[in-house]
């Protein structure tokens, strides 16, 4: 083994590992790699580069642009209603209807794609035929699946090996050259989910959130987390005028209020301006204990002195303060939607605006062109945060001026007493940061003091905690004490939902950008009006401080409020809602244009005339050209993460190819399978890319076998054709886990499916897949030359 062989499969081990585990992003691990094998020698440096504008590169991104093109035109919608009216209503005809429909059009659309623009579809039929979405869903996700084997632009590995051909100098595949053994594989598919894997989806017990009016209180667990509080009605009562928006349940105790019974009316979805009266009965859904944190922090004592800010601040932590530009960008966000503390490391302590100092509060005000921000963190990030174009004057603050300018003397000091419940628990666990809409910015301890403590400190009897709040704050915790949870009756929730108030789930759209952002962030109650009573993650139901829970793609979001604010939704790029009455306008005038584009796209294709790649580029700018899509729509249809995946790979296939690496693993399989024959081979390919798909991305996945199944098919004298078409299939048929595929996420939390649900039936269907392929390959590409 040389040294270049060693150090291609370290390279190769360690992007392996990161692909599996994603602990950074996959296109950041492939960009890694297209560096490092430049740098290594193991490539030349304009080699490395060559990825983004391989062939096969360009005419993925451009399938992407033609698939949204017959997306927003109507053009695929058109065609799966008018077959789905066809399904009936028996189970068996349904799934081989879905799962043909979802098929034929994968093998001219993207998978995704397909799968997102068919599940509202679907669920309105588990609607009206009242069956669980758990009954049809998985079929429809792997009907997508199968229906990308069967053309040359079905799926990006068919792309990828029909370029790897062209690359080793063979004649690359053709657009039809898919389809034979496409279809056996997609009919073998669809004949075994329609009269066996169906017995083997779940029954609705935990999916089926549209299967009959209350399945989803099933899923989601609603009933477990919901209970009745009252506003008392005594006369001294501080409640009685407040609005929810001013007592923040949401933030201090992580309760969403999803009803108000007012005088036999039931107020559903209140906003945050709605103002209490006494005697009225809230429907919370959270948990109930958490208000017996409140209940603790009634044990802090106030102290009158105040604390010395050299003891706190002077010599252990830098402040300064920070100017917004009048032509700001960030103005009208909050600091929540900017992830300010995460993303520059800074506590924000106060906010001067012309004549007024903020101290509480912070993270949900909407900032203002000129306001001074004082803030406090490392020099490093605040001299970071000064360079940045958004911000300007960023200026040194002395002590001296926390008291002068912000009026800092005037926080608060609490003191933790040795007999205080709070005693031993961290302060994120006593919420106190939440209550006082404010933070801890200092604690004295003993002869000491910690500014601006973490969440995670502990806290100690004796403690003194410096808070940037007032007396006068304190005045929420004597309201949340007036609260009276009533334990005897339970909500009936059939009736917090009135003829006005729908009830739906949505999903990230594949093309969102709020991935790993918080409803808290994105202001969703405030922005759409529709309050979240559940999220639905892989198995899991988060159903408290959902504000707080980062949304993932996959998520399962349930939403209730009125038709039209869900219909508003629908509209939203970010999401897809699952009704089919809010889904967004198409474009169905541009219909027969888009058709246009395609037939004569594809026409020199097939004939041809045209390599696939250029025919591709030019169908995307005319999608554009014509007004099928904006400019902007274009570059959202296209999976960039996708994109950077393969173009950051294929430098490592040709590391691996180049040093000699896949002729050693090419050996490997021969010495292992060779002995008993070409077929042996072919199925040990073939069970690695099977397993193989279950943890690493499946363009990534043909990139670095393709080099290793020329070797192969050179060292036993095969012709490479079989056995390069076996790995794409291999690679595409990504049924076993729900990660393996976008569209297996995209269904699996309005199917309230589970991770052993893909592990059965997609196990099963890859045995079926491995036999057929077994099969039917050897008599289409012959395996002997």
């Amino acid at each position: 083994m040389t040294p270049d062989i060693l150090l291609v499969f370290i390279i190769l081990i360690t992007a392996v590992i990161l692909l599996a585990t994603e602990w950074i992003p996959l296109e950041v691990t492939a960009l890694l790699c297209l560096g490092i094998v430049a740098l290594t020698g193991l490539v030349s440096p304009v080699d490395a580069l060559s990825g983004f504008s391989n062939p096969a590169v360009v005419t993925i991104w451009a399938v992407f642009i033609l698939s949204g093109g017959l997306t927003r035109t109507g053009v695929a919608k058109v065609i799966g209603n008018f077959v789905l009216k066809m399904a009936g209503t028996g189970e068996t005809s349904m799934i081989i209807v879905i799962m043909t429909t979802a098929g034929v059009l994968s093998a001219v659309m993207n998978n995704v794609a397909v799968a997102a623009l068919m599940l509202p579809v679907v669920m309105d039929i588990a609607n009206r035929t009242s069956r669980s979405p758990s009954r049809l869903l998985m079929p429809l996700a792997y009907g997508c699946l199968l229906g990308g084997l069967t053309t040359q632009i079905g799926t990006p590995p068919n792309i990828l090996v029909s370029d790897a051909l062209r690359g080793a100098g063979l004649k690359p595949f053709s657009f039809f050259d898919f389809t034979p053994v496409g279809l056996i594989v997609m009919f073998s598919g669809i004949v075994f989910m329609a009269f066996i894997g169906r017995h083997l989806l779940p029954k609705g017990e935990i999916g089926g959130t549209s299967a009959g009016k209350n399945d989803w209180h099933a899923q989601y667990s609603i009933n477990d987390r919901l209970f009745n509080v009252r506003i008392p009605k005594y006369k001294k009562a501080m409640l009685p005028g407040k609005s929810l928006g001013h007592i923040r349940l949401g933030s201090i105790l992580g309760w969403n209020v999803i009803a108000i019974a007012r005088d036999n009316i039931i107020l559903s979805v209140p906003g945050p301006n709605e103002t209490l009266q006494a005697d009225d009965l809230l429907t919370i859904e959270g948990c109930v204990d958490t208000i017996e944190t409140i209940q603790q922090l009634q044990t802090l004592e106030v102290q009158d002195d105040k604390i010395d800010f050299d003891l706190l601040y002077s010599g252990q932590i830098n402040i300064a303060e920070v100017s917004l530009p009048a032509n700001s960008d960030i103005a009208g966000s909050t600091l929540n939607e900017l992830n300010f503390r995460k993303k520059y490391g800074l506590h924000v302590l106060a906010i001067a605006r012309k004549d007024t100092i903020l101290h509480t509060q912070l993270a949900d005000e909407p900032l203002q062109a000129k306001d001074q921000l004082l803030l406090t963190g490392s020099q490093e990030n605040l001299d970071a945060l000064g360079a940045i174009d958004g911000f300007e004057e960023l200026t040194a603050v002395p002590c001296s001026d926390l008291t002068k300018k912000y009026h800092l003397h005037d926080q608060l000091v609490m003191k933790v007493p040795s007999d205080s419940p709070l005693i031993g628990r961290t302060l994120q666990q006593t919420r106190l940061a939440e209550v006082l809409g404010s933070h801890v910015s200092g604690i004295v301890r003993e002869d000491k003091s910690i500014p601006m403590p973490e969440l995670h400190e502990v806290l100690q009897a004796g403690d003194r905690l410096v808070i940037e709040a007032r007396p006068a704050d304190l005045e929420i915790l004597h309201c949340l004490e007036e609260l009276v949870i009533e334990n005897d009756k339970k909500p009936d929730v059939a009736k917090l939902f009135p003829e006005n108030v729908g009830r739906v789930e949505a999903i990230l759209s594949p093309h969102t950008t709020l991935e790993g952002k918080t409803l808290r962030q994105i202001s969703f109650r405030e922005k759409f009006g529709l309050s979240v009573l559940g999220i639905w993650r892989r198995g899991r139901v988060f159903r408290t401080n959902l504000r707080d829970v980062k949304l993932l793609f996959g998520d399962s979001l349930l939403l209730f409020g009125d038709h039209k604010k869900i219909r508003l939704l629908g509209q939203e790029d970010d999401f897809v809602v699952l009704t089919e009455s809010a889904q967004e306008k198409l474009r169905f005038e541009k219909m027969k244009t888009a058709l246009f584009i395609v037939f004569i796209v594809l026409a020199p294709v097939i004939i041809g005339w045209v390599p696939i790649y250029i025919a591709a580029v030019i169908g995307a700018a005319l999608m554009v050209l014509t007004g099928c899509l904006t400019m902007d729509e274009a570059y959202r249809q296209i999976e960039w993460k996708a994109v950077f995946l393969i173009a950051g790979m294929l430098p490592l296939g040709s590391a691996l190819d180049t040093t000699g690496a896949a002729k050693l693993i090419a050996e490997g399989v021969v010495g292992f399978a060779g002995p008993y024959g070409s077929l042996a081979v072919m199925f040990s390919l073939i069970s690695l890319t099977f397993l193989a798909t279950c943890f690493v991305p499946t363009a990534a996945l043909v990139v670095l076998m393709a080099p290793i199944v020329f070797n192969t098919s050179a060292n036993m004298g095969l012709s490479p054709y079989g056995l390069i078409m076996a790995i794409a299939m291999a690679a595409s048929a990504s049924f076993m886990t729900p990660v393996a595929h976008p569209a297996n996420i995209m269904v699996m939390g309005p199917g309230g499916y589970r991770f052993k649900d893909y592990m059965i039936i997609g196990g099963l269907m890859t045995i079926v897949t491995l036999v057929v392929l077994m099969l039917a390959l050897p008599y289409f590409w012959p395996l002997q030359p």
